[in-house]
């Protein structure tokens, strides 16, 4: 036997004995056998250099140190969920399904919403090469240094399974090694951690890699993404991930009918507290890939999941008094300081009032005693007052009237929940906060500048505005505090990159009220210039898809405000990109104006985002659902019967893949 041969042997074995220990928890071999086997290993291996492989049992100890995590844009996007919180909600759910694919034969797959930090794990030819987190869905940071330690998690995939794929899981900490890593604190004198879920996330973030392999972090999956069609069901590619080593919970079940997937989360609402590991609510699948398929997404979740959230634990408190927070757009927040009380597993001392019309619909006073939940377990909100426990002499709340931070008076428009401060060049919470918008990941993904950075330019008076960051000086940053060469070098070659970021990012970074992330990009698609798109009046605006009145209301608002074009000028001479570059114009038509598709089945030519972005590419609108304005239907193989019978019951033409393609060849 070769070095090359005992070495590989050896990897393969201690690859069995890590599935069987850490995932089967059904080890073959004693503690001992495996530590002297391990170090054979690593002996082997640093006798023979050449041989080395990432993906050795031997580099689970850690021991890289990453001083800056890469940000790395995901494959495919991870995107959220939507929540539900009754059975009411899971009723509609599956009617909004049925609606769009029909009434036969739907199942699903329920899950267990692990509670930790959602990470997204490539393999390339069955090997372990990349781990992303989650991020904001679009772009997370690079962690595979501290990944690669979780013994849990193959490194290797036998062939049996797809080639080129990407996992999505869950990172988590179990209850018990969460106890004791607190035990082992306490004893050491220092600050027990809070609860699992956020030190399993923090852990992520370590520079150490080697500080991570300590700690007894596991790793749930819950999808395959790839583009190889082996699997017709979620059910069927869990369970073969399952067979080749990945830690899939048995927890996972088939459900035949919503009633079925009812009673899943009705048992799991009672046995939940039994797990070995902390969970929050059951995830629904639609359990056929090709169903899946032909639901899409939202702009934000996927219409084939959702998740039901159990109910929020609740705890009373004492309000002690209610502050105001001032947000970016000037909307004035009342929140609720509350005497600090454990819920859910972290200590509570503030939550949101909302709004005027909330606070004197519960009629919540300070000195009152109040029921706290966590919204979803995220965001805290009292829920109701214990009236048999108010002080005799309480006082109804009275609104503030005035602005906590600049004294402006403020106003409240007619259907508006919010008051709002309109001292809007003249605010520093709203000066910020648009900074920090303007800079966001989403937005102008500005490397090197972060939102503490932001509030000590502007209160060292180096910028009031975001065209400012475009005349910052090395010489200027590097005096404030806590900054250093390199860091104001940093600072300024991301601003100086920003000046690439496409026209729908830029628009969207600008903060216009009503104008997200989505609305954005339809504004750039249609006006192509921010000249085109502030120039248009409101029957220009409205006549926009899916732009409705209040939207538009605020585009002329923005464009009216002479300080608004002062700053588009000033945007411009610093070379952002205010219009859509001439590239992404050379690939873009009106051919299909005016047209609206449905993409349906499998392709071969095209992916189904390629096929869905040739569409748009070339003026037309994609629609996830067939209706009397559909224009063509775009079928591949195994269309799903319900659309193809409702398209010809309508007469709309169905078209191949290969029409389509001659379509815009034309």
């Amino acid at each position: 036997m070769t070095i090359k041969e005992k070495i590989e042997g050896l990897r393969e074995e201690l690859r069995q004995h890590n599935y069987r220990y850490y995932v089967l928890d059904n080890p073959s071999i004693d503690d001992f056998e495996f530590d002297t086997k391990l170090s054979e290993l690593i002996r082997l291996e640093e006798a023979n250099p050449e041989l080395f492989d990432p993906n050795s049992p031997t580099q689970r100890v850690g021991g890289g140190v990453t001083k800056n995590f890469v940000t790395s844009v995901h494959k495919n996007r991870m995107y959220s969920l939507d929540n539900s919180y009754s059975k009411e909600d899971l009723l509609d759910w599956e009617k909004r399904i049925q609606k769009i694919v029909g009434t036969a034969g739907i199942s699903y797959t329920c899950e267990l919403k692990y509670d930790g930090a959602s990470i997204n794990l490539t393999y390339e030819n069955g090997r372990f090469v990349k781990a992303v987190t989650r991020g904001d869905g679009v772009q997370g940071d690079e962690v595979t240094a501290n990944i690669r330690t979780i013994k849990s998690l193959p490194l290797v995939i036998s062939e049996d399974f797809v080639k080129d794929f990407e996992m999505r899981g869950e990172i988590i900490l179990p209850i018990a090694g969460f106890e004791k890593m607190n035990e082992e604190r306490v004893v050491n004198g220092e600050e027990p951690y809070r609860n699992p879920r956020n030190t399993a996330s923090g852990s992520l973030k370590l520079q150490d890699s080697a500080e991570v392999a300590k700690r007894p972090l596991d790793c749930l999956l819950y999808q395959v993404v790839t583009d190889e069609r082996k699997y017709d069901t979620h059910y069927d590619s869990l369970l073969a991930a399952q067979k080749v080593g990945f830690k899939v919970p048995d927890t996972i079940t088939l459900a035949n009918s919503i009633e079925e997937v009812i009673a899943f989360v009705e048992a799991w609402d009672e046995k939940r507290h039994d797990l070995p590991y902390e969970t929050d609510g059951v995830v629904i699948k639609v359990n056929s890939i090709q169903l899946q398929e032909e639901l899409g997404f939202t702009s934000k979740a996927p219409r084939w999941a959702i998740a039901y959230k159990f109910k929020a634990e609740q705890v009373t408190t004492v309000l002690e008094s209610i502050s105001y927070q001032v947000g970016r757009t000037g909307a004035i927040t009342p929140v609720a300081n509350l005497a600090p009380v454990h819920l859910a597993g972290t200590v509570v001392k503030r939550a949101s009032l909302h709004n005027a019309d909330q606070i004197e619909k519960l009629d919540i006073r300070v000195g009152d005693t109040v029921y706290v939940e966590k919204g979803g377990e995220i965001i805290p909100k009292i829920i109701k007052v214990e009236l048999a426990k108010r002080p005799l002499d309480s006082k109804a709340t009275a609104y503030a009237t005035h602005c906590p931070e600049c004294d402006t008076e403020l106003v409240r428009t007619d259907g508006d929940a919010k008051h709002y401060c309109p001292n809007e060049f003249g605010c520093a919470p709203q000066i910020t906060g648009r900074i920090q918008h303007f800079i966001s990941r989403k937005a102008m993904d500005i490397d090197g500048l972060g939102g503490e950075t932001v509030d000590l330019l502007r209160k060292e008076g180096l910028v009031t505005s975001y065209a400012d960051l475009y005349e910052l000086t090395k010489e200027q940053i590097i005096p404030l505090d806590r900054m250093a060469e390199k860091s104001a070098q940093n600072m300024i070659a991301g601003i100086e990159k920003s000046k690439e970021i496409p026209f729908e990012k830029v628009l969207f970074a600008l903060g216009i009220r009503f104008v997200g992330e989505t609305v954005a990009k339809k504004l750039a698609k249609h006006f192509k210039s921010i000249d085109a798109l502030l120039a248009a009046d409101i029957e220009t605006l409205v006549a926009v898809d899916e732009i409705g009145e209040r939207i538009a209301q605020s585009i002329r608002a923005f464009a009216e405000e002479p300080s608004n074009t002062a700053l588009i000028t000033r945007l411009k001479s610093y070379g952002l990109q205010l219009q859509v570059s001439e590239e992404s114009l050379a690939n873009q038509t009106d051919k299909l104006a005016g047209s609206v598709f449905v993409v349906s089945g499998v392709f071969h030519q095209m992916s189904r985002n390629e096929l869905k972005k040739a569409i748009e590419d070339n003026g037309g609108k994609v629609s996830s659902s067939i209706s009397k304005k559909t224009t063509y239907v775009v079928a591949g193989d195994n269309m799903g019967p319900s659309k193809l019978t409702k398209a010809e019951g309508l007469g709309i033409p169905i078209i191949s893949e290969q029409d389509f393609i001659d379509m815009i060849n034309q």
